[in-house]
């Protein structure tokens, strides 16, 4: 085969630093077109030779199964994974491709302008105006567990979520809320000119539709009605902020082992007889839960050891996190006091200076 022209389209993404998955490149001869406003890899130029005897390989054996004609590329900080499809079935044929590639984009867009309609940040906007915003938007996929965006980085996108679900997460990893398909994230630090104020992790596979802060901000100078949209979503974000903080430095039980050593930690739910859950983190040995009942422990676990060798390590711990969650179930409020608390502290402290003796 001279010449041949292919479509191959990306089918794994090993955090490549330029390309996303399903995105396509067109080879005919020696040239590698690339998607419109995507740069040319210079790794994957390197790699046209391989890419043309493989599609000599596959004119010349018929291979119907598409499975079998894949092309890795050769790597850098990422990798991908492309395959092949034959002039025939790809989505740029060579005898009319201007006419589908047209069709195709125009039909895309009037499909991702139907989804969006029902979102309540489009809900104001008419069909040509939707459509007029989806030319500005980008498709990306997720994995479970991928941090999206990161608390202190500088805002770029704005995010809409097509599928999936993600996780806010607040300092310390702690979760402030969850957002599901047609909610947003992103947008406070692009209105405000702030870093990032929270991280977003996806919880499982979530598919988002994302816009750069520059054309984000063209769009709202353009649509009056997504700017009210804005502002009140801005205004009850963070009227829901404020809210969580007034209630953590309410009741005192968020904060730092550095600034509020275990010893007075655990003397405080005591003698304001506090009921609840108190997690630590980021500790010397992982996390911890204590069970406190009207300021008696009932429970704890540090590592490896549960009761009063829990509750001695983690009089020795001195730098973490901790939260304290008021409120026990029935089940959880079962079970009698691990020992005296007070007799509890003096040992534990004992124990220590006979530590620090030896």
């Amino acid at each position: 085969m001279q010449n041949p022209e292919a479509i191959f389209k990306i089918i794994k993404n090993n955090n490549c630093p330029l390309y996303e998955l399903d995105d396509e490149f067109r080879l005919k001869g020696l040239a590698l077109s690339v998607e419109e406003n995507k740069a040319t890899c210079i790794t994957l130029a390197a790699d046209m030779k391989e890419v043309l005897a493989l599609c000599k390989t596959i004119e010349a054996s018929g291979i119907n199964n598409n499975k079998e004609a894949t092309f890795d590329c050769s790597g850098c900080t990422g990798k991908i994974r492309l395959i092949y499809e034959k002039p025939g079935d790809a989505v740029f044929k060579k005898t009319g491709s201007p006419d589908s590639s047209v069709k195709k984009h125009d039909d895309d867009i009037s499909a991702t302008a139907n989804l969006l309609s029902n979102f309540s940040m489009f809900q104001a906007l008419d069909k040509p105006s939707i459509k007029d915003i989806v030319s500005s938007l980008k498709l990306k996929k997720f994995p479970p567990g991928h941090l999206i965006i990161r608390k202190g980085d500088p805002g770029i996108n704005l995010f809409i979520i097509v599928s999936g679900k993600v996780e806010i997460l607040g300092d310390d990893e702690l979760t402030i809320t969850f957002l599901e398909k047609g909610e947003v994230f992103g947008e406070m630090s692009l209105l405000s000119g702030e870093p990032v104020g929270a991280t977003v992790k996806a919880v499982e596979i979530t598919k988002v539709l994302f816009i750069s802060g520059k054309d984000f901000r063209k769009i709202l100078n353009r649509f009056p009605s997504l700017q009210m949209y804005f502002a009140r979503l801005l205004a009850r974000r963070l009227a829901q902020t404020n809210i969580v903080r007034s209630e953590e430095f309410a009741s005192g039980m968020v904060g730092k082992l550095s600034e509020m050593p275990p010893t007075e930690l655990f003397q405080t739910l005591h003698q304001n007889q506090k009921t609840g859950i108190l997690n630590l983190m980021q500790l010397s040995k992982g996390s911890a839960e204590l069970v406190f009942r009207d300021g008696e422990l009932i429970r704890a676990v540090f590592g490896e050891n549960s009761g009063q060798p829990a509750f001695f390590e983690l009089l020795k711990e001195k730098e973490g996190r901790f939260k304290f969650i008021p409120g026990l179930s029935a089940h959880q409020a079962e079970g009698n006091p691990i020992a005296d608390f007070m007799w509890l502290l003096m040992e534990g402290l004992n124990k220590i200076d006979e530590d620090n003796g030896d």
